[in-house]
């Protein structure tokens, strides 16, 4: 083990974590974002729109992220729509993430038992305001643990945007491995930054979910 190359390209390596936490946390946002507005069209059974969220979740689900970004960087462009490999990253995230957060939030939603929903009618309540005051609050909280799962799923899938030319961390390692031929410390460095980029999420994850089950739900 090298310490002093590992020292030379520790600033190389932390440029690339920013880089990978950043497109990570965005790709995650949006994948919320997507995931929770096809859960709810899936929970009120909204006629077509309910079936176009199916087939999305069937595509997004049974192809690896891979080809998903390989389609959004090199066929959307052929339409002649410019796109940035940051912008492709977080796409991809997004596109893969969406699915995996609909059913997630589906799960919860669908475990509210139906007599609260029957009691929020009787009390005059409008559709929106169950689905925002009685289902929602339950439904992130039951499947938390699920979502936990999915975030730390998709900040290990950033280790593929290297194939669309982004700095993110495999790409640095793959890329000073191929330049000077030091794998051990170049493998060493990506096993560290990712453990600290992960761990943390992790342990933060699992001390929430427990306070929510303390609080009544999750369990």
């Amino acid at each position: 083990m090298d310490f002093s190359v590992i020292s030379k390209y520790l600033p190389l390596y932390e440029k690339a974590a920013w880089l990978t936490l950043k497109l990570g946390l965005l790709g995650i946002f949006f994948s919320l974002v997507v995931g929770l507005m096809c859960a709810t069209i899936k929970y009120r059974k909204i006629p077509v729109l309910t079936q176009i969220v199916n087939v999305y979740i069937e595509i997004s689900r049974n192809t690896p992220l891979l080809v998903q970004l390989f389609f959004i960087y090199y066929a959307i462009p052929k339409l002649g729509i410019s796109i940035e490999p940051e912008f492709c990253g977080v796409a991809g995230l997004t596109f893969l993430g969406g699915s995996y957060m609909a059913e997630s939030f589906r799960s919860g939603f669908e475990a509210i038992e139906k007599v609260q929903i029957e009691s929020s009618i009787s009390l005059g309540m409008k559709p929106m305001q169950i689905v925002r005051y009685v289902v929602f609050p339950q439904a992130v909280c039951i499947s938390f643990p699920s979502l936990l799962a999915n975030f730390i799923f998709l900040l290990k899938e950033t280790s593929v945007f290297s194939t669309v030319s982004l700095m993110d961390l495999m790409f640095t390692a793959k890329d000073l491995i191929g330049t000077e031929s030091k794998t051990i410390e170049c493998l060493t460095l990506l096993v560290v930054f990712y453990s600290l980029i992960l761990i943390p999420v992790s342990v933060l994850g699992s001390l929430l979910e427990r306070r929510l089950r303390h609080a009544g739900f999750g369990a």
